[in-house]
């Protein structure tokens, strides 16, 4: 058994079966994806729209590619054949561009709005006004190639565990109370490496798990 699978056992053990696994496998080579597809791990992330689009060309195709990274309108085209999940919508003309370019490939793209809870300012994401107004907007009601199916948050990247968990509760209280009125909601993306237990404590329904199982990142 090599080092990833080992990882991603360890990882599995302590993840409830309700729980989505996202293992995150930006920067790192398909021969590393490749240990953890053989080990059975079938959902990846990525933050770079570019990377996955090469990763996907040439990996099996019953992988399921989430996009997790900041997404300019303009690199949407790269990923609409085949992205079954992007994590970080923040606005209605994001939206209007997935759309878009879902329709041109006849399918239907899940995505999930991003929901500033950090208190970094270089943490992206829409408050809880902003996120109802495109809950409720006419617009978004009409567009038929997206599927808005919950939420996604990232917590300020602090040791204080504390403020983590207020951060995880507050979108996980947000999310609750919008599923009576949109029981399509039934994602909420939080937590990460450092604190995805904290996060399914908060009622997470999928982690994103990159070094935990892939080791540390090398950006050179």
């Amino acid at each position: 058994m090599n080092e990833i699978e080992r990882n991603l056992n360890t990882i599995k053990a302590t993840i409830p079966k309700e729980v989505t696994l996202v293992a995150v496998s930006k920067t790192k080579p398909i021969s590393d994806i490749l240990q953890a597809y053989h080990a059975g791990q079938r959902i990846f992330g990525e933050n770079k729209i570019q990377e996955m689009a090469e990763k996907w060309e040439n990996m099996p195709k019953d992988i399921s590619w989430h996009m997790i990274g900041h997404v300019q309108t303009n690199k949407v085209k790269y990923m609409a054949p085949f992205v079954d999940l992007i994590h970080a919508v923040d606005s209605v003309k994001l939206l209007r561009e997935i759309n878009k370019q879902a329709k041109k490939h006849n399918r239907i793209i899940n995505c999930l709005l991003q929901i500033k809870i950090a208190q970094e300012d270089s943490k992206y994401g829409l408050n809880k006004e902003d996120a109802l107004a495109i809950l409720t907007a006419q617009e978004t009601k009409e567009l038929t190639n997206v599927h808005i199916q919950g939420l996604m948050g990232m917590a300020t990247f602090t040791e204080n565990q504390e403020q983590i968990k207020i951060e995880f509760s507050k979108v996980a209280t947000f999310f609750k109370e919008l599923q009576p009125e949109y029981p399509q909601l039934k994602t909420l993306s939080i937590g990460m490496s450092g604190d995805y237990k904290l996060a399914i404590d908060c009622d997470s329904t999928m982690v994103r798990i990159g070094s935990s199982i892939f080791g540390a990142r090398n950006y050179n």
